[in-house]
């Protein structure tokens, strides 16, 4: 069966001034959240996992992918991305993970946008307004720090000890007065090669 969504939540933050100064161009991040039941809740451990990834996982994707397009103005102007998912306790943290780690998730929100980078993300456990992490980076460029960002809230009432909050996040734009470069240059300074940067 598809999920079974108590309530959704979208939360869209803009900086305007950061470090006391303007920001030329404000942050806008933005984030989709489903409360959902957790489709293994009362089942004691469950081997195989998948049958419930694949009754659940896309429309998730899909539906969270759709509220961060209309709240951006479209694919096109995500910059930064990534995912997130909170277990409630009587949860695993597999389970969290199991519903954001699928391509079925993820691919709604990646193809939609044009990204060719993967999803920054944290899966964890904890209770009723846990705070909510969402790790962003570059849609297409891992190494650009800019886009460094986190989006940080929480939701009074979940998740429950059986549900699972599930997140996408975005941005449109980086850090304000970003000014720490980006890791190509890091790589340079070191004499290392992008493909091998800790040269082992």
């Amino acid at each position: 069966m598809p999920a079974e969504i108590r309530k959704t939540l979208l939360h869209v933050e803009e900086t305007l001034i950061e470090g006391g100064k303007p920001a030329e161009v404000p942050l806008k991040m933005i984030a989709a959240v489903a409360v959902i039941k957790n489709p293994w809740a009362g089942q004691g451990f469950v081997e195989d996992l998948r049958p419930a990834i694949h009754d659940c996982a896309p429309g998730l994707g899909a539906r969270l992918t759709a509220m961060i397009l209309e709240a951006a103005g479209g694919g096109g102007k995500v910059e930064g991305y990534g995912k997130s998912a909170i277990v409630g306790v009587n949860g695993e943290v597999e389970h969290a993970s199991a519903l954001i780690h699928t391509l079925r998730f993820g691919n709604h929100f990646r193809e939609a946008v044009g990204a060719k980078s993967y999803l920054a993300f944290t899966n964890t456990r904890g209770p009723a307004n846990a705070p909510l992490q969402i790790p962003l980076m570059d849609k297409n460029d891992g190494g650009r720090r800019s886009h460094y960002l986190t989006i940080q809230l929480s939701v009074a009432d979940a998740p429950g000890p059986d549900e699972i909050v599930i997140a996408l996040g975005a941005s449109i734009g980086g850090r304000p007065h970003h000014r720490i470069g980006d890791r190509y240059q890091d790589l340079k300074e070191l004499g290392h090669d992008a493909d091998n940067p800790a040269a082992v």
